[in-house]
């Protein structure tokens, strides 16, 4: 007897028909194409069909159950957040800094290119905390320049053995990095509607690198005779002020007061957006009516107070005039920023409160204050040779050779009785003169 042969229509209505089992319930329906099966499911009346990517039918029915539990909890369903990938995200958080005009754009353009380069293309679901970490671990890889090998701290390339080696990210430039990255899947999952179901956390490097290096009166002379003319007055008004460098070359004659000697900043202008206002000693003020008097014999008035070296344009990058100075002061490499530290620490050995020593450097926190109020060896000695200045006149002798003599102390009513226990056995009593917090 020959049977009839059975529609493919109805069979595949059948698979399209909502799976049934005795222990199991699902809204959805699972159907196979192919060895792949997919699974159907509904939110706000549309049918949203998924490969399960697996051939094994308990791995479409686990992800229809997720499915549906997202769609019961209010959430959208992954799917969705499987569209959208690492250069959309990226794209919305540059936007973002446009509108709101951060200042650290540039930085942010430099992070998302090395980020681009790693997490190009990926789904943002494929953003997990996994391949974060293996992110970390190659950017702290060295290279070679010659046959682009990475491996760990070595001298030599284990490939070629080639010497040319481009050292890996520091921990601190990686946490930039990670900030953005960080920064850009919070503003996708904060929109509406969000485009990142959860941020994955992002480990945090530990940081060695906070410079300490500042000038002494010396060196600072020696360099300032081997700067070209026009970056003269920004080393002597840096020396002073500890202003930034972008607060300085960017500073502008409708800023400065020549009469009463003010030079304001702006709100808005600073990294910290306070304004500040500073007025200017002898010797700065000479430097400025020098400045102004430059500007008036030029054909073109510039609006900048230190402008380059052609007089009218606005100063930027100096580096290579500033390496080859430093080199020819014989001062070794230093930094521009060096001038922010040894400002803030002159103005505090001077006796300048440090309250008022943070509005004339424009720092905003004490935190970030006291990273930069250096204490060198010098400081230290001066420190040990008042304190042996303090005990010599408060109780009349000299206690560098107490290993020797044998000095014990004791209070008695509100004096202070020290005991002196000569070589040959002696000893002698020697009563101060009430020594106060003592």
């Amino acid at each position: 007897m020959c049977l009839p042969r059975p529609d493919p229509r109805q069979a595949e209505a059948r698979q399209d028909q909502p799976h049934r089992g005795r222990k199991e319930k699902l809204m959805g329906s699972i159907y196979k194409r192919g060895n792949v099966w997919w699974i159907k499911y509904y939110r706000n009346g549309k049918p949203y069909r998924e490969s399960s990517r697996s051939h094994k039918e308990s791995d479409a029915k686990r992800l229809l159950r997720k499915r549906e539990g997202e769609i019961a909890d209010g959430r959208l369903p992954g799917i969705y957040f499987d569209k959208v990938r690492f250069e959309e995200l990226a794209e919305d958080l540059l936007r973002d800094y446009k509108i709101n005009r951060r200042k650290s754009l540039e930085r942010l353009d430099a992070s998302l290119k090395k980020l681009s380069r790693y997490f190009g293309g990926l789904r943002v679901t494929q953003i997990t905390t996994s391949r974060i970490q293996q992110y970390i671990e190659d950017r702290m890889m060295n290279r070679c320049r010659r046959c682009g090998a990475a491996f760990d701290d070595q001298s030599r390339c284990p490939e070629c053995g080639s010497d040319d080696i481009k050292p890996g990210a520091r921990p601190a430039t990686i946490n930039r990095e990670l900030a953005a990255l960080k920064r850009m899947l919070k503003l996708g999952a904060s929109q509406t509607p969000p485009k990142v179901d959860r941020v994955p956390t992002i480990p945090h490097l530990k940081e060695h690198n906070v410079r300490k290096g500042f000038f002494e009166h010396a060196d600072y002379l020696a360099l300032l005779d081997e700067l070209p003319e026009y970056l003269k007055p920004v080393v002597i008004f840096a020396y002073k002020t500890g202003w930034r460098r972008s607060e300085i070359i960017n500073l502008q004659w409708s800023q400065v007061d020549l009469t009463n000697g003010v030079v304001r900043l702006e709100p808005g202008t600073t990294k910290n957006d306070e304004g500040r206002t500073i007025y200017l000693d002898e010797e700065l003020k000479g430097v400025f009516q020098a400045q102004w008097q430059k500007r008036k014999k030029g054909r073109k008035l510039s609006p900048y107070v230190f402008p380059g070296a052609d007089g009218k344009s606005q100063l930027r990058d100096f580096r290579t005039a500033w390496d080859n100075a430093c080199k020819r002061a014989g001062i070794g490499k230093r930094l521009f920023h060096d001038f922010r530290r040894t400002a803030i620490r002159n103005m505090i050995r001077s006796g300048i409160p440090e309250r008022v020593a943070m509005m004339v450097s424009g720092h905003k926190t004490r935190t970030v204050f006291d990273r930069y109020n250096i204490v060198n060896d010098e400081d230290l000695k001066l420190a040990a040779q008042r304190h042996e200045e303090y005990l010599r006149a408060q109780f009349g002798h000299n206690l560098q050779n107490c290993g020797k003599s044998g000095v014990t102390g004791r209070r008695v009513g509100t004096s202070q009785v020290v005991d002196f226990i000569g070589a040959g056995g002696g000893s002698r009593t020697l009563t101060g003169a009430r020594p106060t917090g003592f």
